[in-house]
Formats: C-alpha cells, sequence, structure tokens
C-alpha cells in the first residue's frame, strides 16, 4: 500500500483525465458547492474506487464523467477530448438493476445493442455470449421477476459490456446485495475485467470492498468534496475472498482507509 499522486510513473496511458472540476448547484436560491476543485487522471485497464463520507459527492463525480451533468467549473476528457454528454464509450451500473421488467433477459441484455443499428439476430448472438459470460445461460426466456437480485445484477453486467464500453461507471452497484451475493458478485466482476480489460471506476461505501477490487482508491473529503488522498493497493491479482481475513497487506490497507474516512465523519 502507498499513497500516491493522482498518476503514478509507468502508470497506463491516461484515459479519463479531471482538471480542477468544480459542482455548485442552487438550492433554495442559495449556491451549494457538491465537489469542489477535484483533479485526478484515470490510466487504460485501471480499476479505481472512489470511497468517502455520505453526500461528499461521489455520485456526482462519476455523472459528471458519464456525462449526465456538467462541471460548473473545470474540464471533463475522455481521450483528451471533453465529454460533453453520455455515450456508448461509457456504461452505467446504478444501485438498481434498472432492467425493464415487461422484457426478457435476452431482450433486456439485446437493447443495449440497438443503438449500433445491427440485426435483431446480430444482436441476440451478442446478447447470448454475454449471458454465457455472466453463467446466465438459459435463462435467456426468463423475465427479472423470476430472477433473484444478483442473477439481476448479472443481466446489468451483462447488457453493460454487450454495448462494448470503454468504461464502465458503477454506482454502488452491490449495496441491495446480502453479504454472500455481494462477495460473489465482486469476484465475478474481477474475473470479466480481467477477460474484457475495461477501464472500471467504482463508487463504495465499503472499505474491503474498495480494497479487494481496486488498483488505487480515491479517498474524498466531506462537502464539498475533494480528493484527499489516493491509495495505491499493492495487492496481487488474481484476488481471493481469503486476503480480506488474513493477508496482512489487504489488513494494513483497510486500516488506512478507516483511519482516512473517519477524519472525515
Amino acid at each position: 500500500m502507498s499513497t500516491s499522486p493522482s498518476r503514478l510513473p509507468g502508470q497506463a496511458m491516461s484515459l479519463i483525465q479531471l482538471s480542477n472540476v468544480t459542482k455548485r448547484y442552487d438550492a433554495a436560491g442559495q449556491a451549494l458547492t457538491v465537489l469542489s476543485d477535484v483533479s485526478f487522471e484515470v490510466g487504460e485497464g485501471e480499476f479505481i474506487s472512489i470511497v468517502g463520507p455520505s453526500g461528499c459527492g461521489k455520485s456526482t463525480l462519476l455523472h459528471t464523467i458519464a456525462g449526465f451533468t456538467k462541471p460548473t467549473e473545470g474540464r471533463v476528457l475522455k481521450g483528451g477530448r471533453a465529454i460533453e454528454q453520455p455515450g456508448p464509450d461509457r456504461a452505467v451500473m446504478f444501485q438498481e438493476y434498472s432492467l425493464y421488467p415487461w422484457k426478457t433477459v435476452l431482450d433486456n441484455v439485446a437493447l443495449a445493442l440497438k443503438p449500433k443499428r445491427v440485426s435483431r439476430a446480430e444482436r441476440e448472438a451478442i446478447a447470448r455470449d454475454y449471458l454465457r459470460l455472466v453463467q446466465l445461460e438459459g435463462f435467456e426466456h426468463h423475465y427479472p421477476s423470476q430472477l433473484s437480485g444478483g442473477m439481476q445484477q448479472r443481466v446489468s453486467i451483462a447488457r453493460c459490456l454487450a454495448s462494448g464500453p470503454d468504461v464502465i461507471l458503477m454506482d454502488e452497484p452491490f449495496s441491495a446485495l446480502d453479504a454472500l451475493t455481494r462477495d460473489l458478485m465482486q469476484e465475478e466482476i474481477l474475473k470479466i475485467r480481467e477477460r474484457e480489460r475495461k477501464t472500471v471506476l467504482l463508487v463504495t461505501h465499503s472499505i474491503d470492498e474498495a480494497v479487494f477490487m481496486s488498483d488505487r482508491v480515491l479517498v474524498m473529503s466531506r462537502r464539498p468534496g475533494h480528493i484527499k488522498e489516493v491509495v495505491t493497493i499493492d495487492l496481487p491479482r488474481p484476488r481471493t475472498l481469503a486476503m480480506r481475513a488474513a493477508d496482512p497487506a489487504f489488513i494494513a490497507c483497510r486500516e488506512r482507509l478507516t483511519a482516512s474516512l473517519r477524519k472525515e465523519v
């Protein structure tokens, strides 16, 4: 574990850059500053987690990268170009599964490919490939209501991947799952990420989750949120759940992040 600058020497080429990002909202006639002077870079293929106290602007930061909202000040770039709006190069996974209840699992995943204007047969073939990847082969014609929470989240993952994004933005996607299913989903995401080599940004309240999944963890201050610390997670991959209880490096990372966050609560 080490404290690092926003970009490390030798780090993969920068894919996402935030420079002096500030976000203000009008609240009852008064300006509310949610983010203040946020700057960091994300390397191509990197897994970054963002942690911080409630209300510090973590989700706002993610939504700014997604293009759902624009910064009041500063710049957000992807590949050197300003992010002005949502795009298929950035897929978002929310806390809710956001599945269409009247569509089958296969149709929910294939829907992500509709903007690409490929044939229905090709959309379904790609959707089936990703459903196999998330171990949902045989459930193509089920409806979301017929699936467990963990299975619905797998459908969301398949839909995200099927759209072919460079970047996956995850806003506490496992928060509604029970502890065992959450652990299994974390392992599954890491396996898929290794295969697909995607760049991932994860917002989470779980320090264990951040340490287990990430290359680096960005620690945010209380509102107005800014990056107070960047911690590199020097743990080998692939990672196992047993690390959480027995690996001294894992425990040291967890204790470091816990101490840093306690100062903000």
